[in-house]
């Protein structure tokens, strides 16, 4: 079946209900830096990397964050160090080629967390409009399937706590994470319904949600069930409930929490780190019938110089997770700047070859 006979929205919605296309949806996302990279490769700085490779989802978020005052405080020739709306300070290269380091939390007590919690609040004006706008009507324009995007749970709490310090308060004091985790879903479901009031729809939530790191969860599924499962179960239950599934970003290894997020009813988990443990082909045969998969395909490989390594790795993994539906390409997290323009081609002419129905 070729391209033209189906939709990029509907391609992401059978997909999502496990049904098969004309090929799996393909999405991704790529450092700042590695934009720069393929840019002086050749790639058109005119339009965004979503046009350019015509990936089929297209993403829309508001500011849930309490709008501290931002403001640069140092730059040098590699890096910036800058007041966040979050109230922290962070440090990051010049070209946002790694995860900023955050020097300074704005939360260090209860008190503080009021002060934060204070300014967190749903507005029409969290909102920029014109983007939106501009950027929707081509979405639909263009049949390209339209998701809703925010940060949600323990994800978010990062921005207002340490996390050496914030992982003994699931033990010492879970009221007030619990406090902290259902307001970031009031703001998340809130901000949801200001922008659908001005009558806006969605095809989707794609929320960021990190559980995980290395070859673990942060914390055991008992914890998960005490503390953030309820929240998690009110956010899916709401879109469920607006006629809408829920996609879930989370790196690391979160494969000890998905039965639990199943129960909770996530409908698909993104973006299924290979270095954490997270194995496409192994999660689909175990969890398939309940759980859509998007990711897994080893950034790593993509810029092997071996051109046969990040075939097999497509090939060994795709044709397994598109069976029966519920998959789609990405990265297994996101694309970074020591993948060539030509590299990246080449994963996508794989994906698109080993992708097909």
């Amino acid at each position: 079946m070729s391209d033209a006979l189906i939709t990029s929205r509907e391609r992401m919605r059978l997909a999502l209900r496990h049904q098969e296309a004309d090929r799996i949806p393909i999405h991704d996302d790529i450092w700042t830096a590695t934009i720069k990279r393929w840019q002086a490769q050749g790639m058109s700085d005119a339009v965004s990397y979503e046009d350019y490779f015509g990936f089929d989802m297209r993403f829309f978020r508001p500011d849930i964050s309490p709008r501290y005052p931002e403001r640069v405080i140092e730059r040098t020739t590699e890096y910036v160090i800058e007041a966040t709306p979050y109230g922290s300070v962070r440090r990051n290269h010049i070209d946002h080629s790694t995860t900023p380091e955050l020097i300074e939390y704005p939360v260090k007590s209860p008190a503080d967390w009021q002060e934060a919690k204070r300014r967190l609040e749903p507005s029409y004006t969290r909102m920029n409009w014109l983007t939106l706008k501009s950027g929707y009507d081509r979405a639909r324009a263009e049949n390209r399937f339209v998701a809703y995007r925010s940060a949600m749970s323990y994800d978010q709490c990062q921005n207002y706590i340490r996390t050496d310090e914030l992982l003994p308060l699931l033990i010492t004091d879970p009221d007030w994470v619990r406090d902290i985790v259902e307001t970031i879903a009031d703001m998340v479901i809130g901000m949801y319904q200001v922008i659908v009031k001005e009558g806006y729809e969605f095809d989707a939530a794609f929320l960021s949600g990190d559980l995980g790191y290395r070859k673990a969860p942060f914390f055991s599924p008992r914890t998960y069930q005490q503390i953030f499962k309820p929240v998690d179960r009110r956010i899916f239950d709401f879109f469920h409930a607006q006629g809408i599934p829920v996609i879930m970003h989370s790196c690391g290894n979160v494969r000890p929490l998905i039965p639990d997020l199943i129960d909770a009813g996530l409908d698909c988990l993104q973006a299924l780190e290979v270095k954490a443990g997270m194995d496409l082909v192994e999660l689909k045969r175990e969890y398939g019938r309940d759980l859509a998969f998007m990711g897994g395909i080893d950034v790593r490989a993509m810029s092997d110089p071996d051109p046969q390594v990040i075939e097999r790795e497509i090939a060994t993994k795709i044709p397994a997770a598109r069976a029966g539906g519920g998959y789609i390409y990405h990265s297994d997290h996101s694309v970074p700047n020591d993948v060539s323009l030509a590299q990246y081609r080449r994963v996508l002419e794989l994906v698109k070859k080993y992708g097909e129905f």
